[in-house]
């Protein structure tokens, strides 16, 4: 992940503080609507699901610059993931989902440099989780 690019997300850790659950909400409809098979990974899901993924975009934006202090929200992610089963190929489907309500939400303020710099560290934190996840998928 280049240093412009962690310096854009850092930039939009205040605006995903503010609008941050109204951009979870609008990515699980997004993501629901374009993969409906996806519910089922969400079938034991906590109703607040969106204000935690909300929370974990923040916290990634605002330490995007010293990942080491995510260390416990990524085992958490991983851990709940392996127990639901979320494979590789489920991430592209949350990047476009996340994307589009990210510009769905912010309008104007999703300028291409934003949208370009999220899409680069989701793709940064999804090659993150999918290694831990093989890594425990294959200890079980």
């Amino acid at each position: 992940m280049t240093e412009d690019t962690k310096t854009i997300i850092k930039s939009t850790a205040p605006i995903l503080k503010e609008h941050g659950e109204a951009i979870t909400t609008a990515m699980y409809v997004n993501l629901f609507a374009t993969h409906p098979e996806a519910k089922e990974l969400f079938k034991n899901a906590e109703p607040d699901q969106y204000k935690k993924l909300a929370n974990a975009v923040y916290a990634y934006a605002a330490n995007i610059d010293n990942l080491g202090a995510l260390s416990k929200g990524i085992e958490t992610m991983v851990n709940a993931h392996v127990k639901t089963n979320i494979q590789p190929h489920h991430y592209p489907w949350v990047a476009d989902a996340l994307l589009a309500a990210i510009k769905e939400v912010l309008g104007d303020g999703a300028t291409d440099d934003v949208i370009n710099a999220w899409a680069e560290a989701y793709t940064f934190l999804a090659d993150v989780l999918i290694t831990k996840e093989k890594e425990a998928y294959a200890a079980v």
